[in-house]
C-alpha cells in the first residue's frame, strides 16, 4: 500500500545531482521488510535493495518513510523501531502522512514538534503528543521531519534542507518553482546553476 505520490519528489531530487551542492554524494536505497518485490499503491514494482533488518543507522545518513494503508492497520512496527534506532544514533528520520501515525504509536512523537494528515487522525492512536502537533505541511523537529500525505513537496524540502543538499538560494529558487509555477524561478534556478 506504498503511497507513491508522497516521497517522488525526494528521490527525484536526490537523485537528479543538476543542482546539487556536492554532485554525486546521495544515493537512494529501497527497503523492505524482507528482499521480495512489493508493489506499490500506484502499481509499481519496486525490488528492495535490501531487507529492513540489515539497514544501519551507521550506514545511512536518513531514514525515509512513506505513507501507505499498512500503517493504519497497525502493521510496520519493525520499521518503527528502525526509526527509534535512528533517531537515537543521531541519524534523522523523515516520515509522512501514515508513517507519522506509526510513529506516533510507537512513542517517538510524544516529545517533538510534529504534524501529520490532521490532528485527529493523529490523535486517533493515542499518543501522548498532542501538544507537540502543528496544524502544518511538514514539520522538523531536530533529526525528525514529519509531513501530511498532502504535502509531498513541502516534505521534500524539509529533507533537502535537513541533509543540506542544496544551496540556500538553489533550494528557495526550487520550492519557488513548484510550489508557485511560475517561470522566474526557473530562470533562478538556471543562472544560480550555471
Amino acid at each position: 500500500t506504498l503511497a507513491d505520490w508522497e516521497y517522488g519528489f525526494a528521490v527525484a531530487g536526490i537523485h537528479n545531482t543538476q543542482f546539487h551542492r556536492v554532485p554525486n554524494e546521495w544515493q537512494v536505497r529501497t527497503v523492505a521488510p524482507g528482499r521480495d518485490p512489493i508493489v506499490t499503491s500506484g502499481g509499481v514494482r519496486i525490488v528492495p535493495d535490501l531487507p529492513l533488518d540489515e539497514l544501519s543507522p551507521s550506514d545511512s545518513r536518513m531514514l525515509t518513510l512513506p505513507g501507505g494503508d499498512t500503517w493504519d492497520e497497525g502493521g510496520n512496527t519493525d520499521a518503527v523501531e528502525k526509526a527509534r534506532a535512528f533517531l537515537a544514533s543521531g541519524v534523522p528520520v523523515a516520515a509522512i502522512c501514515g508513517a507519522t501515525a506509526g510513529l506516533a504509536r510507537g512513542g517517538l512523537l510524544d516529545e517533538r514538534r510534529h504534524t501529520s494528515n490532521a490532528r485527529e487522525y493523529i490523535a486517533a492512536t493515542g499518543y501522548r503528543g498532542g501538544a507537540l502537533y502543528e496544524d502544518e505541511p511538514a514539520v522538523t523537529d531536530g533529526d525528525l521531519i514529519t509531513a501530511a500525505s498532502m504535502a509531498p513537496l513541502e516534505f521534500a524540502y524539509h529533507i533537502y534542507r535537513r541533509l543540506d543538499l542544496y544551496d540556500a538560494d538553489v533550494l528557495d529558487a526550487w520550492y519557488g518553482l513548484f510550489s508557485t509555477r511560475k517561470p522566474e524561478y526557473f530562470a533562478e534556478l538556471i543562472r544560480l546553476v550555471s
